[in-house]
């Protein structure tokens, strides 16, 4: 723990969930706004309540959790359309709650994500367009007050930003396990290892102390989530990513009394995806690249840094169909029995000056056909394969079910990037 005159960061596991269970911490207050805006919906949802506001908008939320069984949404993450995997979580759970459109719904709660977790300081107008756009197709299905439609769409924003990020970590980190793990054990130990949600903040309304540490009224407290799951007091080897972990839970989702009451149903949410055939896996992943390339054209010829890299257009298209084509040689060199070529070609640290060319309509339309044309190839050979050739693959090297989930991150070549479309978008 450290500590400074005003704020405190807890970062021990007991000392976090003490915290998280002391009812004189409580989340920083929402400024309030007009009915409809960002700043509304921040002010009305149970997330940022305390007391006995609290306990009534988290009875809304739960009754509305109460309506959704979390094996049918399973069933409907896994067997519905394919996509990112935001977009198919809020996608299913608009469905399950009867709202229309929800191909439209998820568009628009990606904009609200995108503003609801920060203070609220900023000034978000697409943010607000979006909750303006959501509220009144919330009520025309179940006409509630607007304190129960605010709750929906928060039961919306925050599946789609945590949820969609603990189904992208838990493939990320499935290339870390030799043997590939049940879905349930690939996503208890993800949440422990790279949680979606990595610190949770907290405000002291009175006098109160945690792990012998005094904390006065008003002082801020960080609790780092991403440590505490990482205690080498509680896990052993916690830096090593074991799917056969026992242990305690983590605090990814929180703890009593304020634990996510929507756990099983973002569990379930997140294995139906992971479940979805491998085919359904890489073709979601080509067309998430496709749709950000679809506003590239207005590229202004600056890379993007990410990480210790830069990326520009045309070479996330480059990475990504280099991706498709390494592998894709390795499995068809495995399935015949032959050792598969060594990769020479230039990856991501190399910047060619074909790379920082302009990129233009006629290189997105050679983009769709070559992407399109790759991801065709590798659905025909995997739809091909049995289950025991997809998890019990030919040769030395990953299964050829991982490699698939391997290559769902690709799309981190292109995030890097991102949309290039206008900040002042339609909302749907």
């Amino acid at each position: 723990m450290t500590s400074s005159a005003h704020e405190h960061v807890f970062t021990r596991h007991a000392d976090v969930r003490t915290a998280l269970a002391d009812p004189h911490l409580v989340p920083s207050p929402a400024r309030s706004g007009p009915v409809g805006s960002m700043a509304w919906l921040r002010d009305t949802v149970a997330r940022f309540s305390t007391g006995d506001t609290h306990a009534r908008r988290r009875a809304l939320l739960e009754a509305d959790l109460a309506r959704l069984d979390p094996s049918a949404l399973r069933q409907a993450a896994r067997s519905g359309p394919a996509g990112e995997a935001r977009v198919i979580v809020v996608r299913t759970l608009a469905e399950s709650l009867g709202l229309s459109d929800p191909d439209a719904i998820a568009a628009a709660i990606t904009v609200v994500a995108g503003a609801y977790f920060g203070d609220g300081g900023e000034d978000r107008a697409d943010a607000d367009a979006a909750v303006a756009w959501l509220l009144p197709r919330v009520l025309a299905v179940d006409p509630v007050d607007p304190e129960a439609a605010a709750s929906r769409i928060g039961l919306l924003v925050q599946a789609c930003d945590a949820t969609g990020s603990l189904v992208d970590h838990a493939r990320r980190a499935a290339d870390d396990c030799p043997v590939a793990p049940s879905t349930e054990a690939l996503l208890a130990e993800t949440l422990r290892y790279d949680p979606p949600v990595r610190t949770m903040h907290r405000i002291a309304v009175r006098h109160t102390r945690v792990a012998g540490v005094a904390i006065a009224e008003g002082d801020l407290v960080t609790l780092d989530i991403a440590a505490a799951n990482q205690d080498p007091d509680v896990y052993e080897n916690p830096s090593t990513f074991d799917p056969e972990r026992s242990g305690p839970p983590p605090l990814t989702f929180g703890s009593e009394p304020r634990i996510c009451p929507g756990k099983n149903h973002a569990l379930a949410l997140a294995a139906g995806i992971l479940d979805r055939a491998p085919a359904e896996i890489v073709e979601a992943m080509v067309r998430h690249v496709l749709t950000l390339a679809d506003t590239w054209t207005a590229w202004d010829g600056r890379p993007a840094p990410a990480d210790d890299r830069i990326y520009t257009p045309h070479k996330a298209i480059r990475r990504v169909a280099d991706h498709l084509v390494d592998h894709l040689a390795e499995m068809e060199a495995r399935l015949a029995g032959q050792e598969p070529q060594p990769d020479h070609w230039h990856a991501s640290q190399i910047t060619t000056k074909a790379d920082l060319a302009p990129f233009t309509q006629a290189d997105l339309d050679e983009a769709h056909s070559r992407l399109s044309r790759l991801a065709q190839i590798w659905s025909n050979r995997l739809n091909a394969l049995t289950p025991d050739q997809l998890d019990h693959s030919p040769g030395p090297g990953w299964s050829f079910r991982k490699l698939a989930l391997h290559l769902a991150g690709s799309v981190y070549y292109a995030d890097a990037i991102g949309s290039l479309a206008p900040t002042e978008r339609r909302t749907p």
